[in-house]
């Protein structure tokens, strides 16, 4: 019982810090620091939990790599 209950504490502590990264992150776009960047480690921290974060994640990453080729190609 104690495991399950450290496994559901840290599952939770996750999630909320994965959301406040998010948050902050959205919060940056409009406020000086890197937004897109901590926007992206609070997708990574969702993704071990959340499928529509694993998803969002790897529109991100194809996007990125999309850029760079781009970038290389000139």
């Amino acid at each position: 019982m104690i495991i399950r209950t450290l496994k559901l504490a840290k599952r939770t502590i996750k999630i909320v810090f994965g959301f406040t990264l998010l948050v902050l992150g959205i919060a940056m776009l409009v406020l000086p620091g890197p937004g897109l960047l901590v926007i992206f480690f609070g997708l990574v921290i969702l993704a071990a939990e959340y499928v529509w974060a694993q998803t969002l994640l790897e529109n991100v990453k194809q996007r990125i790599d999309k850029i760079k080729n781009y970038k290389y190609k000139k």
